[in-house]
């Protein structure tokens, strides 16, 4: 019913239950009002103006739709539902057509909105299709803007404003709404095809029927004003779901990015690559419209976002990813030893995979080793339904979990695992800093403040805002972030202040502060107060509640002391020797102790932004010190001052454990390496040990728990 030139153009016009004008579309708000003229372009005649009302599902009426189109509920009530309008819609204009002699039209709208954020929406989530004469169209205002290139902008233009540009004289208010709309549309074409424009409709507006899959390489340019982070999304959802919730709108090719988190599981985010500015223009005014039950949020993001994600360098992807228009399945927890032939057999006849063993992709770790995942690829949606059946059947010993997937994920798969390193390379060290002595207060002095009801997505830096003035006041190391038994931010700090007073003004004034949308309440309380939260305690109006320990708790360690030319790889966390055992067991205090040797990050100007986050127990994490790589120069220079043999004077010293159950603590890490301990004079070059500590990493059977 369409081609790139007709002799006819249809002009509608619509509106819905909610916003109007620039907003139109963009509170979801139902379709409520058609109207549209054929217009035959040779001779300049027109047909018969048809208006109608449609049924939405909620007959609810914003205050601005009143106002704007003086429909009622009432009148609406009456009217046929959006699939009937529309089957009358194109049997009318056939029979428009056949008074002209044409069987071919093109829509022709006031912009892009009522196609783009209104009908494709709409229809997709009322699950019928649109006619193809829906997929292409003419926006008058880029029509127009060509003809008159004088006119404003495409965005700053409205009906009205065309028409005055061409000193159209028609009154609005003496025709119904909708109907005005129309009539002075078709005068504006009718001056555009005068002699002194001629201006002829060539090149129309494009909607894409289906979503194109597609690899992405991590050499393309991509524009970042063409990419939206979409989240909310459920977990389940593929990128044939993005792109139907984005429907109207034209994304690239492979333009559906699913996140995944650390453990390659999708997070509910996506990255989504229109085709262009305008397109991801349109596509942000749908934040927080509907996917199911749920909402989506919409926001702006990069091209270098993009391409972190979708992007990929491997042949054997782009060669497994270069059949397009292909169904991707991702298979999960599959036995080590299953081969291709095993991965067909479990799949069977029913759903056959394109190509064969061609399209399957194990994914492998570097030295090859299988990781239990593979993707599938199924030349239709049939065959991969099918698939989608035998989702934790039985394969060997093993159930195995079948998802839908995107090319952006495979890419994301093979990349997460063929970087990760068998043994991690040793980071750059850094410089010893020393600071004076400092251990975290324990006394009863009301010195320090704890701040309850933080965002969890508060860090450091949002605290030393919230601050203000007072951050000058904060001891060193002085800020404490309360972690809860999963690791994860619990909503509570304490900030150590250099004095009882400072703690009072600055309870004072920042009790019930906002910190981003949430208010935060800030106590003054001890030091002794603080440590009991820190290791585990609770602190409430009846008091203190001391850990769950039986026995005595562990007082925070001090931040780790090391020999004063050693130097520190930047990831190597170290436990305090006087940490692995209780303090009432160690017989004495070391009588010389070496001067303490703190480590901060290069770029550090105030030591309060180092802190340390303590686990409430139980267990108790001793505590660790996080690291950051120094400058070369730096570095150069503690090397020329370094006296003592490196950390890790041999490949191989350091190894990286994964895997391991979440309950896993010091004493099941030694008893798994029994047999390959550092003799005592390795630790040396290390830590100083206490001779305790020493025969306790030597002997992991005589463990003493805490």
């Amino acid at each position: 019913m369409t081609a790139s030139h007709s002799d006819s153009l249809v002009v509608l016009f619509g509106a819905t239950a909610g916003a109007y004008g620039a907003k139109l579309g963009s509170d979801e708000r139902e379709l409520i009002l058609l109207v549209w003229q054929v217009v035959d372009l040779p001779s300049k005649k027109v047909g018969t103006l048809h208006k109608s009302l449609v049924k939405a599902d909620n007959l609810e009426l914003s205050d601005q739709c009143r106002e704007v189109t003086g429909l009622t509920p009432e009148g609406l009530g009456k009217a046929e539902p959006l699939d009937r309008v529309l089957q009358q819609f194109i049997q009318l204009v056939s029979s428009d057509l056949k008074v002209f002699g044409r069987n071919s039209y093109t829509l022709c709208s006031d912009g892009q909105l009522l196609i783009r954020q209104v009908l494709h929406p709409e229809t997709s989530k009322k699950n019928f299709l649109l006619s193809d004469c829906f997929y292409s169209f003419y926006d008058l205002r880029k029509e127009f803007h060509t003809c008159y290139p004088s006119s404003a902008a495409v965005k700053d233009q409205t009906i009205k404003t065309m028409a005055e540009y061409l000193g159209l004289g028609t009154d609005e208010a003496e025709e119904d709404f909708g109907v005005w709309q129309v009539k002075t549309m078709v005068a504006i074409i009718f001056s555009m095809l005068s002699e002194n424009c001629d201006h002829i409709f060539t090149n129309p507006e494009i909607v894409k029927y289906k979503y194109e899959t597609g690899p992405c390489s991590k050499s393309e340019t991509v524009d970042s004003e063409t990419v939206i982070r979409a989240r909310g999304l459920p977990w389940q959802s593929s990128d044939q779901d993005i792109a139907r919730f984005f429907k109207g709108l034209n994304i690239a090719k492979g333009g559906v990015a699913l996140c995944l988190n650390a453990q390659g599981r999708r997070n509910g985010e996506a990255l989504v690559r229109f085709v262009s500015s305008e397109q991801r223009d349109l596509a942000l005014e749908r934040h927080k419209h509907h996917m199911g039950s749920r909402y989506i949020e919409v926001y702006k993001a990069t091209g270098e976002e993009f391409l972190k994600i979708a992007g990929g360098t491997s042949n054997e992807v782009a060669q497994f990813l270069s059949k397009e228009n292909q169904v991707i399945i991702r298979m999960r927890g599959l036995p080590f030893t299953a081969t291709q032939e095993d991965v067909l057999g479990f799949l069977g006849p029913e759903c056959p995979v394109t190509g064969g063993k061609e399209g399957l992709l194990f994914v492998k770790y570097p030295d090859g080793r299988p990781t239990g995942d593979a993707f599938v690829l199924f030349s239709c949606e049939e065959y991969a339904q099918n698939a989608l059946k035998k989702h934790k059947e039985i394969l060997g010993k093993r159930y195995i979990e079948l998802f839908r997937s995107t090319a952006a994920e495979v890419q994301q798969v093979l990349n997460r695992y063929m970087s990760t390193p068998l043994i991690p390379t040793l980071p750059t060290p850094i410089i010893p800093v020393i600071p004076p002595p400092y251990t975290i207060a324990t006394g009863s002095i009301r010195d320090c403040v704890r701040l309850r009801g933080l965002p969890y997505t508060a860090g450091i830096d949002d605290i030393l805002d919230f601050m203000g003035d007072a951050t000058a006041d904060i001891k060193p190391h002085g800020v404490h972030m309360v972690l809860n038994q999963q690791g994860r931010p619990s909503g509570d700090a304490f900030i150590q202040m250099k004095s009882a007073d400072k703690a009072f003004m600055v309870a004072q004034k920042c009790h019930k502060k906002m910190m981003k949308d949430r208010y935060v309440e800030v106590f003054q309380c001890s030091g002794e107060e603080m440590n009991f939260v820190l290791m585990g305690g609770t602190l409430n109006r009846s008091g203190l509640s001391p850990p769950p320990c039986k026995l005595p708790c562990l007082s925070p360690p001090a931040y780790a002391a090391f020999q004063t030319a050693a130097v520190i790889p930047a990831e190597a966390a170290l436990y305090q020797p006087q940490a692995l055992l209780p303090t009432a067991r160690t017989p004495q205090a070391s009588a010389a102790a070496p001067p303490a040797v703190t480590y901060y990050p290069a770029q550090a100007a105030q030591l309060y932004m180092n802190y340390t986050a303590y686990y409430p127990s139980p267990p108790v994490s001793p505590t660790t010190v996080g690291y950051l790589a120094a400058p070369p120069g730096a570095v150069a220079a503690a090397a020329a001052t370094a006296t003592h043999t490196p950390l890790l004077p041999q490949p191989g010293a350091l190894v990286r454990m994964q895997g391991l159950p979440y309950n896993t603590g010091m004493k099941e890490i030694l008893s798994f390496f029994q047999g390959y301990q550092y003799a005592p004079d390795d630790y040396n070059g290390l830590i100083q040990l206490s001779e305790q500590a020493r025969s306790v990493l030597q002997a992991p059977k005589e463990w003493v728990c805490l």
